[in-house]
């Protein structure tokens, strides 16, 4: 297959939340391949234009809940760095609460932010009409809830379907789009507060460990280079085991 299959020089890359741990890890990986990549971010100026300063990027700000701002933000990048070949719909939100605890509005922001900003950003990535690819990082959630997750839950397994459905339709058009639903990532502070689904975590695992934002960096370098040009439609599930192990 050759390393070239993952060479992403000339191609321009947007990773939205890149301001945060996953979306650094799979910034830089682009960024490292030969990408120019636009840093999106929401809040966190400060962290978006560091890591674009790191890595060559430019940092761009949109509230992905909004459509105009999700075109808004492919036309910037398409003007800053000179095009656009590769989405990577990281942005979304996570919250824990009792499902007869979560409000309308709560469910809505939920569905807004997981779903609403890849839908929006994939199809002004189409109505451009110059091909490309899309990945969406989804979660292992959207195959088996859990509890205190219903509403997070419920946007992943919509982002998942989403993921197949524009795949069905946006292929004719040289779209390719694909999916990752991650499992337990590590992050600075997860053994401290939450110690016991940590150690659970490791107890289930076959490969015995959590996972790191390089190996989802990695899986998303994957479906969006040329060696996975004939990948399209999936959900690849990057978990170490965690999901085939039994239930009962």
């Amino acid at each position: 297959m050759g390393t070239a299959r993952f060479d992403f020089t000339g191609q321009v890359v947007l990773v939205t939340g890149a301001s945060g741990g996953l979306g650094q890890a799979i910034a830089r990986a682009f960024a490292a391949a030969g990408a120019k990549v636009g840093v999106h971010y929401h809040a966190n100026r400060a962290g978006a234009e560091a890591l674009a300063s790191e890595i060559g990027g430019i940092a761009l700000q949109a509230d992905l809940t909004r459509e105009a701002a999700c075109i808004g933000l492919v036309e910037s990048v398409r003007s800053g760095l000179g095009g656009l070949d590769v989405i990577i719909n990281n942005a979304g939100q996570q919250s824990v609460a009792g499902l007869t605890d979560i409000s309308g509005d709560d469910f809505r922001a939920m569905m807004d932010a997981n779903v609403g900003g890849p839908f929006a950003l994939t199809k002004a990535l189409a109505k451009a009409g110059h091909g490309g690819c899309v990945v969406n990082i989804a979660s292992i959630e959207a195959l088996q809830p859990a509890t205190g997750h219903s509403h997070y839950a419920t946007s992943k397994a919509a982002l998942v379907m989403f993921t197949r459905a524009a795949a069905l339709e946006l292929g004719p058009l040289g779209i390719r789009v694909n999916a990752i639903s991650p499992g337990l990532i590590e992050r600075d502070g997860l053994e401290t507060a939450w110690p016991e689904g940590v150690a659970r975590w490791h107890a289930s695992a076959p490969l015995q460990r959590l996972g790191k934002p390089q190996d989802v960096a990695d899986a998303a370098l994957f479906l969006a280079s040329d060696a996975a040009r004939w990948v399209t439609g999936a959900n690849l599930v990057v978990d170490g085991g965690v999901s085939c192990t039994t239930t009962w």
